[in-house]
C-alpha cells in the first residue's frame, strides 16, 4: 500500500502527534471498517489520508447498511422459522422486484470479479456497495409488508429465497474485503441451517454470475423508476408536504414511457393518486432566461441591459424549443444583431403556481416531473391518517413492544382528530395492530403530539 497520511495529507509522525495507533484504531472502529476505508479511498498503490470521520462514514454507508438489511432478514426468518435449505428459487413464480434484485445480484458478482481481477479495488468496493443501497433502500424498504404477510404462501417464500440468496451472494462478494462480518452473517444464516455447507464463508468458492438472469431491460427500467422518484421527493421537499400527505397527480415527461407496473412503483413511493407520462409539461413549467457574463459581456457588453430586458419578455417554453433544437436566440437591438446560444444563457426551469417540478438536464431527451401540490379536503384528511399511523408506531416501538404484540389505542384531547380516525378504524388498527380506537381511556403509555398542527394526546397499552 501506499503512505498513510494524517486526514490533512501530512505524514503521520509521533513527534508531530499526528500519528495514529493502529491498535486503537482497530478497537474504536473496528478491523472490517478499516479495511473497507482502505479499499474504498483510492486505488492500493496511491497514498491515502486516514480520517476516524470518513471510516464511520463507510461503516455506516456499507457495513450499517448490510447488517441492517440482514437484520431485517433474520428477524422475521426466525417468527416464521423459515428455513432457506427446504426451498427453491422458482424464477417463473417471481415477482418483477424480485427478478430486479437477482438480475442486480449476477451483475454485482460478475462486476466484483472482473473489477478484483483487473486490481480495480475501490471500483470492485463501489459495486459491492451500490448493490447492497438497492437491497436495503429499494427491494427491502418496498417489500417490508411480504415478510409480515401471515401464512407462508407463495409470494412470502419468494420474498424470503430472493433476500437469503441476495445476502449470501453478496457477503460471498465482500469476504476477501470484510473478513469478519460477512463470517458472521454466513454463519447465522447458512452453515445454522446447512450443516453440509462449508465450514467457513472463507472456503467457499467465488460466487460465479448466472448470465441467464441478467435482465439489463429490467435493471434499465427499474433505474428510470429510481430517477423520476428521486426527483419526485425533491419536489416534494421543494414544496414541503411530507411524503405521507397524499398528493392527486404527478406528470412526468420522460424518453421513454414506463410499463403501467412501475408506473404503480412511482405512485406508491411517492404516495400519488395518480402519474400521467405525457409528452408536454409546459402548462405547469416555464423557462426564463439570463445572460452568461463572461461570455456575452465581451461580445456584446454595451447591450447587455437590452439582453437583460428581452430575455425576460421571451415565451420560456419556446425559446427553450428552439434551443434544444440546436438553434440560437437572435435579438435584435437596433443596428446590432445578437445571437445567443445555449453556452451564453444561464437558464432556470420555474413551475406555475400549484405546481412543483424537476428537470435532470436541459437537453431534449431529459426528464421533468411535476407535481400537483393542490390539497382537497380528502387527501387532507387521508394525509392525518398517515400521520396518526406513523405516531402509533413509534410509540409502539419506544414502549418496546415485540413486532407481533398487539395493543390498545386511545386518542385524547382532539375530537376531530379523533372522529378522522373513528371513521378511518379499520385501516389505521390493521396497521398498528389495535382492536378499536378509543377515546380519551388512561393507557401505560401516552403522548401529546402534533399532527399536522393540530394536537392530541396518543395512548398505547399492550393487550
Amino acid at each position: 500500500m501506499g503512505l498513510v497520511l494524517d486526514e490533512n495529507g501530512d505524514k503521520m509522525s509521533k513527534s508531530k502527534g499526528n500519528a495514529v495507533d493502529p491498535m486503537e484504531a482497530l478497537n474504536t472502529y473496528g478491523a472490517d471498517a478499516i479495511r473497507w476505508y482502505f479499499y474504498t479511498n483510492s486505488a492500493p498503490w496511491l497514498p491515502k489520508k486516514f480520517s476516524g470521520a470518513a471510516v464511520k462514514e463507510g461503516q455506516r454507508k456499507f457495513l450499517g447498511t448490510l447488517w441492517n438489511t440482514y437484520a431485517f432478514y433474520t428477524l422475521y426468518a426466525d417468527i416464521d422459522q423459515f428455513d432457506p435449505t427446504k426451498h427453491q428459487l422458482e424464477y417463473d413464480k417471481l415477482s418483477v422486484m424480485d427478478r430486479w434484485l437477482l438480475s442486480k445480484m449476477n451483475s454485482m458478482i460478475g462486476d466484483t470479479d472482473a473489477n478484483l481481477a483487473a486490481y480495480k479495488i475501490p471500483e470492485a468496493a463501489a459495486v459491492l456497495e451500490d448493490f447492497v443501497d438497492d437491497m436495503s433502500n429499494w427491494y427491502v424498504r418496498r417489500g417490508r409488508e411480504r415478510f409480515w404477510a401471515k401464512g407462508m404462501e407463495q409470494d412470502k417464500i419468494n420474498a424470503y429465497m430472493t433476500l437469503y440468496t441476495a445476502l449470501k451472494n453478496v457477503c460471498l462478494c465482500a469476504a476477501p474485503m470484510i473478513p469478519f462480518m460477512t463470517e458472521d452473517i454466513y454463519q447465522n444464516i447458512v452453515r445454522s441451517v446447512d450443516k453440509s455447507a462449508p465450514e467457513s464463508i472463507h472456503l467457499c468458492r467465488y460466487p460465479v454470475a448466472d448470465e441467464k438472469m441478467i435482465d439489463k431491460e429490467l435493471e434499465s427500467a427499474m433505474e428510470e423508476v429510481l430517477k423520476i422518484v428521486v426527483m419526485g421527493r425533491a419536489c416534494r421537499n421543494t414544496s414541503n408536504i411530507k411524503n405521507r400527505q397524499p398528493l392527486a397527480k404527478m406528470y412526468v415527461k420522460a424518453p421513454k414511457k414506463l410499463d403501467d407496473y412501475y408506473v404503480t412503483i412511482i405512485e406508491d413511493e411517492l404516495n400519488v393518486k395518480e402519474v400521467e407520462f405525457t409528452n408536454d409539461v409546459r402548462a405547469y413549467t416555464t423557462y426564463t432566461f439570463k445572460p452568461q457574463l463572461k461570455t456575452v459581456g465581451p461580445k456584446y457588453g454595451r447591450h447587455l441591459g437590452f439582453i437583460k430586458k428581452a430575455l425576460t419578455e421571451l415565451d420560456g417554453n419556446e425559446a427553450m424549443d428552439q434551443l434544444n433544437a440546436g438553434k440560437n436566440l437572435h435579438l435584435q437591438d437596433g443596428d446590432t444583431d445578437i445571437e445567443l446560444s445555449k453556452d451564453d444563457l444561464l437558464i432556470d426551469m420555474t413551475q406555475k403556481p400549484g405546481f412543483v417540478s424537476q428537470e435532470d438536464g436541459l437537453s431534449e431527451g431529459s426528464t421533468t416531473v411535476v407535481i400537483d401540490t393542490n390539497l382537497t379536503p380528502a387527501l387532507i384528511e387521508e394525509g392525518l391518517v398517515a400521520e396518526l399511523i406513523s405516531k402509533i408506531q413509534t410509540m409502539r416501538k419506544d414502549s418496546g413492544f415485540e413486532v407481533m404484540d398487539r395493543i390498545r389505542l386511545s386518542i385524547g384531547g382532539n375530537d376531530h382528530l379523533y372522529d378522522i380516525a373513528k371513521k378511518n378504524e379499520r385501516a389505521i388498527t390493521t396497521k398498528v395492530l389495535a382492536d378499536a380506537v378509543e377515546k380519551d381511556v388512561k393507557l401505560a403509555n401516552e403522548k401529546e403530539w402534533n399532527i399536522n398542527g393540530e394536537k392530541a394526546v396518543i395512548g398505547v397499552e399492550k393487550k
